[in-house]
């Protein structure tokens, strides 16, 4: 088994977690765990990690179980509020005495942090409403895959600017991809994380473009990116959402309005029909199934760097 590199930082909790070459380290690791599985087959035998999800899933939930299991791992999974029954402290104290690492699908950032800060284990944010770093990873691994080198891209991402946005915009910028962001008024990324990452594209000398013009943001995009326009948690506001995010589907036309060889990107499940039409999903330049697939082999390469 090749020598797997360890992340300077305990946990994953956001993409700022692994620098710029510990990025790069782990999309070389995980094009070789996607290579030659049978390498890795042993890697964490005997360790223990806890899933711990607030919010249901098919791919998060069931690339981590496999994954571990597929490293010699297991895993186990805790539905529910964490820190409901009792306090989130408590219960990372209790987890660090049974578990080798903790992976935590949450509502908020603040309860990964706070897991983190308790727990003695690596714990992996595999989503929380401000960061979808794992979900990033497997895209960087699936624009990779497709282009080879990356310097020199431009992905597009139409839509909310949610956690995937701002996970996609850090990773992109740090490998020295020009980013671009539309979206409609009242739905703009953070200010704080789009102040940061404008300040780390500076530092990569590689543009973030934000408009509401979603035909200005994917002009000339190698990838063109979306999302559902109502996550999990909002759905009081899908009414309002699908009036203000008409004009932002990608179809088509839009989608013509891309180089003609980019490829179509979505983190799944998607609205046909709202975010996305079924052609352009069905498209030959759709690469949503790759990056189902690439969360996998991101996520064992997580895995491995952090608790191998």
């Amino acid at each position: 088994m090749p020598l797997i590199r360890k992340l300077g930082s305990p946990d994953f909790t956001k993409d700022l977690d692994v620098t710029h070459a510990e990025l790069i380290s782990v999309l070389d690791l995980a094009a070789d765990v996607k290579r030659s599985p049978e390498l890795y087959r042993h890697a964490l035998a005997g360790k223990s990690i806890a899933l711990l999800f607030e919010k249901p899933s098919l791919r998060t939930r069931m690339t981590f179980e496999l994954a571990i299991q597929q490293l010699g791992g297991f895993a186990i999974l805790n539905d529910g509020l964490i820190g409901g029954r009792e306090p989130l402290k408590d219960m990372a104290r209790n987890l660090d005495r049974w578990v080798n690492g903790i992976v935590a699908r949450t509502f908020l950032q603040r309860t990964v942090e706070e897991l983190a800060h308790w727990s003695k284990v690596p714990v992996i944010n595999a989503l929380s409403d401000i960061w979808h770093p794992c979900q990033a990873i497997a895209d960087m691994q699936t624009i990779r895959e497709r282009f080879g080198e990356m310097k020199g891209l431009k992905l597009a991402f139409v839509g909310d600017g949610n956690n995937v946005a701002h996970s996609l915009m850090f990773s992109a910028v740090r490998l020295g991809m020009d980013f671009a962001l539309a979206t409609p008024p009242k739905y703009e990324a953070n200010p704080r994380v789009l102040e940061e990452a404008l300040q780390l594209a500076g530092q990569m000398n590689v543009k973030i473009t934000v408009t509401s013009d979603p035909e200005a943001a994917v002009s000339d995009a190698h990838a063109v990116y979306t999302d559902v326009w109502t996550s999990m948690g909002a759905e009081h506001e899908a009414a309002e959402r699908r009036a203000a995010f008409a004009d932002y589907q990608v179809d088509d036309e839009l989608f013509s309005e891309a180089r003609p060889d980019a490829i179509f990107m979505h983190c799944l499940p998607a609205k046909r029909g709202e975010e996305v039409t079924d052609s352009v999903m069905e498209s030959p330049r759709s690469v949503v199934f790759d990056q189902a697939e690439n969360r996998l082999h991101a996520q064992k390469a997580l895995l491995l760097m952090l608790l191998a």
